[in-house]
């Protein structure tokens, strides 16, 4: 299966991809596609590095697994389609922006104005069979994409890492929190947010303090 991606991307990527385990995933991708109904749609699995290339990101929000019904996984973390009911995590993204920012509850729920803005929004695994949550973790996403986040905190300075909820923090431990700034709050999931772990984070304002503190433009979080 070959890769289509930004060339920025593919560029400093390029050794991951000639390596045996994600050919491994590319082949493992290739066949479940061909034989089950996969989420996002094929062309749109790379779809956060093709609208936020390397040079250009700033912030970095790490999800888990696509959505798996039909119509709501295009390829950026907790975001949807325009036109596609809003689900409960990022219902709950959307009243916490609007606390810290008072940016008004949006129309849709496409994401991807943040990410032309710089702002990358990775989940773990890109891929996920309908109806089947998780069912294609373990099979080589999450070493890529821990590789992908490793090279950003090494090669760059002066980004913001959202880390959300326990499976997110797990990725502390290959940031460099000396270079970067690296928030971490409860996941916005209603389990989580209910209980009082994430309403109040004020992520958005602090993300936009430090990147005007590093000389960088804040990210406009309206949609």
């Amino acid at each position: 299966m070959a890769v289509r991606i930004h060339p920025q991307w593919e560029n400093i990527l390029q050794d991951t991809f000639e390596t045996a385990s994600f050919q491994n995933l590319m082949d493992f991708i290739k066949m479940a596609y061909e034989t089950s109904q996969c989420f996002p749609p094929a062309q749109l699995i790379f779809n956060a590095f093709d609208l936020c290339p390397p040079e250009k990101t700033k912030v970095v929000i790490l999800g888990q697994d696509p959505y798996h019904g039909p119509g709501q996984a295009h390829g950026l973390c907790f975001s949807v389609p325009q036109g596609i009911p809003h689900p409960p995590s990022l219902i709950n993204i959307f009243k916490e922006l609007e606390n810290d920012l008072q940016i008004p509850y949006p129309t849709h729920g496409d994401l991807s104005p943040w990410s032309k803005q710089g702002v990358l929004l990775l989940n773990a695994c890109l891929t996920v069979q309908a109806h089947k949550a998780g069912n294609h973790q373990g099979r080589g996403w999450e070493k890529f994409t821990d590789q992908v986040i490793q090279i950003l905190s090494e090669q760059f300075e002066g980004l913001v890492f959202l880390l959300w909820g326990n499976y997110a923090q797990q990725k502390l431990k290959i940031i460099d929190d000396q270079k970067h700034a690296v928030l971490t709050s409860g996941h916005p999931s209603p389990l989580s947010a209910n209980r009082g772990y994430w309403f109040g984070n004020g992520h958005f304002s602090k993300a936009n303090n430090y990147l005007i503190l590093k000389g960088k433009e804040a990210v406009d979080w309206n949609l």
